[in-house]
């Protein structure tokens, strides 16, 4: 975030922006398809298997000597999500001014890294507009299944981070391989450790197949596996009561 702004400010500008780029292309609802919309804005989509990094937009000489055309080349990748993820980032990196624009910041005199942040938060806007996600989410009571059913471009992790951005109080929680490798809250201050019922509802989700849903105290505990060939992956959304 821009250390000027309050954090409100900044969410603001990005999902304006995101939902700006929507509907200029005429995306009316999910899934969102990041590659159609940069080809809807005139962006070209090609292939690059020698690049390091997921994607990155260049200029490429225009058909017939025309002018150069904004590209972006992808990295081949076998998850869809990834590649819908690596096509939002570089269109956010193309639309970014307009985020600077909203909050009348110089992006020269910004930090080196805050374009990359910019396009990171407008990738995950792009591919799960504010609005739409929070109204889809509540209806479905946060199951991250069913939101991935509708926003099937965006990976589980990217939608459970998603929840953050919204009320209420809530605790994220990855493992992977049974280790804990993201615990995160939309609330100030330290994260607790998981609670022991946090512990025992992602153990009966490591161990079986389906989601497990548990209240704790004044909150309730959510688990979904995310299973593949190899590995283990579970995701954890804990409502936290802010009294205690």
């Amino acid at each position: 975030m821009l250390p000027e702004l309050t954090a409100e400010e900044f969410a603001a500008a990005l999902e304006s922006v995101a939902i700006e780029v929507l509907d200029a292309v005429g995306v009316q609802g999910p899934p969102i398809d990041a590659l159609e919309i940069a080809r809807a804005m005139g962006i070209t989509v090609a292939w690059d298997d020698r690049q390091r990094g997921r994607g990155r937009c260049v200029r490429l000489g225009g058909y017939r000597g025309g002018p150069p055309r904004p590209t972006i080349l992808l990295r081949p990748e076998p998850r869809p999500e990834r590649r819908h993820w690596a096509t939002a980032h570089e269109i956010g990196e193309q639309v970014a001014h307009r985020v600077f624009s909203l909050l009348g910041v110089d992006p020269r005199e910004a930090a080196p890294n805050t374009r990359e942040s910019v396009a990171n938060h407008l990738a995950g806007r792009l591919l799960l507009p504010g609005e739409w996600f929070a109204a889809d989410a509540r209806a479905c009571g946060w199951d991250l299944f069913e939101l991935k059913r509708r926003y099937a471009s965006a990976s589980h992790e990217l939608i459970a981070r998603r929840m953050l951005d919204f009320p209420p109080p809530v605790i994220i929680t990855i493992y992977d391989q049974d280790a804990l490798t993201l615990r995160r809250s939309n609330l100030p201050g330290r994260v607790p450790s998981p609670s022991e019922a946090e512990r025992q509802c992602r153990q009966r989700v490591h161990e079986g197949d389906g989601p497990d849903r548990r209240r704790d105290g004044a909150g309730v505990i959510q688990a979904w596996p995310v299973h593949e060939d190899g590995w283990r992956r579970e995701i954890l959304r804990t409502e936290v009561d802010e009294c205690c």
